[in-house]
């Protein structure tokens, strides 16, 4: 919403009106920026299934309204949520809610699954047309498939159509996100463990905002039993979101935010 112009309205004398006075006296406070969580998955799309049998989509809602929580209780952003409870949103839906709320950072929040069980640590995804690595590209396969569960009238995009949208993207929105990964990688790093090499890159289609610096969040695996059970508890995913609030606070505080805000 646009800052509203704070209106003198001058004294009562002759009708209120002040020739010399100014109409406008100050502006208001620039609104507080809106970070758009998108907690991962939901209704018919469960995610990934843990080796105790947790839903990734469960993991992935507690997490994200423990951040919103701590967001709020800041008072320095406003939050908004692709899905507050259990239901299924289209990839698309995702980003298109994005940019209905205007957001200046999109966080995608997951706990996805490996064939390799003994990979464990949270990790960081930016856009790009190639993946980073072979892991990663199976990632983004499993990731942009999600939309299968929402039946024939919602369509994944194709590979090349992936590229091609990866490649949309402006240049300040890529540096935007490559500088909120960094900054998610350095407040992880002494409290959360992470895989090697923890920023990683793919042609994810929830990330494809041309405008809206968007990185997606791995907690940690579903398929490892030590992750699994670690964010199946409430004081992991608070410390968690407690780091992702760190990257949060780090990334307007320095130019790729600030430009987000004022451009």
């Amino acid at each position: 919403m646009p800052a509203r112009a704070a209106v003198h309205h001058g004294g009562h004398g002759q009708g209120g009106h002040h020739p010399g006075a100014p109409a406008i006296v100050g502006r208001a406070a620039a609104p507080l920026p809106l970070v758009m969580l998108d907690p991962g998955h939901g209704g018919k799309d469960p995610g990934a299934i843990g080796v105790s049998g947790t839903y990734e989509k469960h993991i992935a809602e507690a997490a994200a309204a423990e951040l919103r929580r701590q967001l709020l209780a800041s008072g320095a952003y406003r939050v908004a949520m692709t899905r507050a409870d259990d239901r299924f949103i289209p990839l698309e839906g995702r980003v298109e809610i994005a940019h209905t709320h205007r957001a200046a950072l999109f966080i995608s929040m997951h706990a996805d699954a490996l064939t390799d069980r003994g990979v464990r640590g949270a990790s960081v995804y930016t856009l790009s047309g190639q993946a980073s690595d072979a892991q990663t590209a199976a990632l983004a396969r499993t990731e942009n498939s999600a939309d299968r569960f929402g039946g024939p009238q919602v369509h994944a995009a194709s590979p090349e159509v992936q590229a091609i949208l990866a490649s949309l993207v402006t240049e300040e929105t890529r540096r935007g996100a490559a500088h909120m990964a960094s900054s998610v990688v350095a407040a992880f790093q002494p409290r959360i463990g992470l895989l090697p090499n923890p920023s990683r890159h793919a042609a994810f289609v929830v990330l494809k905002s041309a405008d809206i610096p968007s990185v997606l969040v791995e907690m940690g695996f579903m398929s490892n039993r030590l992750d699994e059970a670690a964010l199946r508890q409430a004081g992991h995913r608070m410390m968690v979101a407690g780091a992702m609030k760190q990257a949060i606070d780090r990334y307007f505080a320095s130019a790729g935010g600030v430009t987000r805000l004022t451009g």
